[in-house]
């Protein structure tokens, strides 16, 4: 099948359409019911009537967009109906949905003059928290908006309008650097005069383009002054108009540091992109045909050609998805009364400074594993960098309080962590293990220093004041890996092959010369093996944890650290820990990577080390021992392994959770069956930490709760080590190094 008939199947698909409305809240007894509907909600309706403030607060008002339009101009179908620009509209709640979390209701007016939807879109200003007009067409849509601003107490935002321009906008600021030009100077030309190109051109003067420094040509060519004193152009048109001779586009763009296209494919050739000045920018975003393909533009000149296309198969792509979302978000969230230039203008200024951070190994992976580093290849973000929900929205929120649009005062520092938050459960829990890091960073070693993703690693440690990050490796190699980068850090390296560590290598003889290693030997690991090096400066306090692994199998790095540092006193054992997050509850999963087969006495340490680690995340642990029997409904030696260990558990003094066991996996973690069957456990609540039987168990375990079960996965932490260690898995991203080094932090700070 082509993709049109790809499409009306994904659409036709049981349920039809893309949207459904769930219940937030429990509906599953007659109180619930009683609560949601008559008598109970006569409460929360006489305060809203005493004060209408308070719908933000009963209801789901503040969270949700009305995204409304009469179809009249959807992109690439033209004046199609009401009825017809449905699946558009759904489609563009799916996006507020999926990159914002912000509900919508999908609103398609048939109605064609501009006083008929302006009157009933103003009626539903008690239904939403904010309006997002959509596919309705010039020059209709700009006295819409205009009008509806200022009688709605809400913010009304026109997406065809502002959209383009404020990631455009984002695109020029960082274009514009990279070219050694300055906003102020640039003569901009404009390929087309609709809604997108008029409010393209205000959002660039108010970014510091000079209105008069603009040419802006329709159909019909240059609109010239002459043409607007001769009636020739509609009043917004005229806003832009020139004092300058006639001409064509091909006139226009002589000498011009950027073209802006809004207008239809294959109007420019390569004859016009030489005639511009040095180094021209060009935003060729007519869809799905540029003004110019991307390849001919670039093999036009021998200079820097810096191109942004509307299309997702070349580098920068102007993806309006960038900004509606996350304007909404914050606007929402501030409780703004408008969307006002301001905010629009954060916005844009919030979205280039993105770009020239380091971009996520996710966000490379989605894209095909190209490069994405800030240059005239990439002057935006991409639309699918998480990023931009805590980078765009605070920054709207921000303007939004200090333009005085907002009615709600946001700590921005909370409120950031809190989109975080909407991410996933996993983000929620590190910001907390990654705020105790912050309050006492310290020394992490990174073994594997010469890598690409620990350098980065290392960068956003230091930058972030997580942790103060020690790179194991030749200083050279790691230097140059950080300039290719871009990355503007001095860090700290240990490089074995230049410096003197010869009193690491007396400690790690004397560790192991009864263990077969030479005095020999052991300068040779020391300057061969960095993850003996880093064992050792962790075990001499030079360092405080030691993370390994990127590029070793797991027992492999792991053993020096066993060899050198060893357990805690208080342990005999070490163990693989999991977090598994889930939208509404986290799992701790042990042992998931060392003991393969453990004794009740591995099982009860283990259980110890878990728990305190739950508490290191503000986790209140409730321990289960899982097997395949329910607390003695079958009685073998495997069994009886994790009964004894949770009876040794149960009279231990000096344990203070909630612990039981033997129990199988549904009966931890479903109440119903643990309150009902079994509601003798000392389990209150389905538990948060498993402790598998084996190392098998525990490895398939964790693996089909984070592949079927939707689970977000942080790990393996280490537990039971005397000094902090993490052995990261081959392949992790920077994020999961990041992560694991705050965990690390933490655990030094504990010691």
């Amino acid at each position: 099948m082509g993709l049109d008939d790809d499409a009306r199947e994904y659409h036709r698909t049981d349920p039809p359409g893309k949207i459904e409305i769930s219940t937030t809240k429990p509906t599953n007894t007659q109180r619930d019911l009683s609560l949601a509907y008559s008598p109970g909600v006569a409460a929360p309706c006489r305060d809203i009537a005493d004060d209408e403030e308070y719908a933000y607060e009963y209801t789901a008002k503040g969270n949700l967009v009305g995204v409304v339009s009469n179809g009249s101009a959807v992109l690439g179908l033209g004046d199609i109906g009401a009825q017809a620009s449905k699946p558009v509209m759904e489609g563009k709640g799916v996006l507020f949905k999926r990159f914002a979390d912000i509900d919508v209701f999908d609103i398609e007016l048939d109605q064609a003059t501009a006083e008929e939807i302006i009157t009933s879109v103003s009626a539903m200003e008690p239904t939403f928290g904010g309006v997002n007009l959509e596919d309705i067409k010039a020059p209709e849509c700009f006295e819409i908006e205009e009008r509806l601003r200022e009688e709605m107490d809400i913010p009304v935002f026109h997406d065809d309008q502002h959209g383009t321009a404020i990631i455009s906008g984002a695109a020029l600021v960082n274009a514009a650097d990279i070219a050694d030009k300055e906003l102020d100077e640039l003569d901009i030309v404009f390929s087309g005069a609709g809604a997108s190109a008029i409010a393209t051109a205000r959002f660039y003067v108010s970014l510091g383009a000079r209105k008069e420094n603009i040419t802006m040509c329709d159909s019909s060519g240059i609109i010239t002054q002459e043409r607007a004193d001769a009636g020739d152009v509609n009043e917004f048109k005229r806003e832009f108009a020139r004092d300058v001779p006639a001409g064509g586009l091909d006139e226009a763009m002589k000498d011009a540091d950027v073209f802006v296209g809004l207008s239809i494919g294959g109007l420019v050739d390569e004859e016009m992109v030489q005639s511009m000045a040095a180094d021209p920018i060009i935003f060729a975003m007519a869809n799905p045909d540029p003004e110019i393909p991307y390849e001919d533009a670039k093999a036009a000149r021998d200079d820097t050609v810096i191109m942004a296309t509307g299309r997702s198969d070349y580098p920068n792509q102007v993806n309006n998805v960038l900004g509606f979302p996350f304007i909404f978000r914050g606007a929402l969230d501030a409780r703004a009364t408008e969307i006002n230039e301001e905010m629009k203008v954060a916005a844009a200024r919030a979205l280039a400074d993105l770009a020239r951070e380091d971009v996520p190994d996710a966000v490379v992976k989605a894209y095909g594993d190209q490069p994405l580093q800030f240059g005239s290849e990439y002057i935006i973000p991409k639309p699918l960098d998480p990023r931009v929900l805590f980078e765009v929205s605070p920054a709207v929120a921000e303007a939004a309080m200090e333009s005085g649009a907002a009615r709600k005062e946001l700590d921005l520092e909370a409120y950031t962590e809190g989109l975080e938050a909407r991410l996933g459960k996993s983000r929620e829990m590190m910001r907390v293990v990654l705020n105790k890091a912050k309050s006492d960073p310290k020394r992490v070693a990174l073994a594997e220093g010469t890598d690409e993703k620990m350098i980065r690693a290392a960068f956003q440690l230091q930058e972030q004041g997580i942790a103060e990050p020690v790179l194991i490796g030749s200083r050279k190699s790691i230097e140059r890996t950080r300039d290719r980068l871009g990355l503007d850090f001095e860090p700290e390296v240990v490089d074995p092959r230049d410096d003197d560590y010869e009193g690491y290598a007396d400690r790690l003889y004397e560790l192991r010369r009864r263990k077969g290693v030479t005095r020999s030997e052991a300068e040779e690991l020391i300057r061969r093996d960095t993850n003996y090096l880093g064992s050792v400066m962790v075990e001499q306090g030079d360092a405080d944890a030691l993370l390994t692994g990127l590029t070793h199998h797991y027992p492999s790095a792991l053993r020096p650290p066993l060899q050198v540092i060893g357990t805690a006193e208080d342990a005999n054992y070490a163990a693989g820990v999991y977090l598994l997050t889930f939208k509404n509850r986290v799992i701790f999963a042990a042992d998931t990577t060392v003991n393969l087969a453990p004794d009740e006495e591995v099982l009860t340490e283990v259980t110890k080390h878990t728990a305190a680690l739950a508490k290191s995340f503000n986790v209140e642990p409730r321990a289960a021992l899982l097997s395949y029997s329910n607390f003695g409904s079958v009685d073998n030696e495997g069994t009886l392994k994790p009964r004894r260990a949770a009876e040794a558990l149960q009279n231990d003094p000096e344990v203070d959770f909630e612990v039981d066991g033997e129990m199988q996996a549904d009966t931890a973690v479903v109440e119903d069956i643990l309150e009902g069957t079994y509601d003798f456990s000392d389990l209150e609540d389905p538990a948060n930490v498993l402790i598998f039987p084996n190392l098998e168990a525990g490895n398939i375990g964790y693996k089909l709760l984070q592949r079927l079960g939707g689970a977000e996965a942080i790990g393996p932490m280490l537990v039971g080590m005397d000094k902090p260690v993490h052995v990261l898995q081959r392949g992790d991203e920077v994020k999961d190094i990041v992560n694991l080094a705050g965990v690390a932090v933490v655990d030094a700070q504990n010691e």
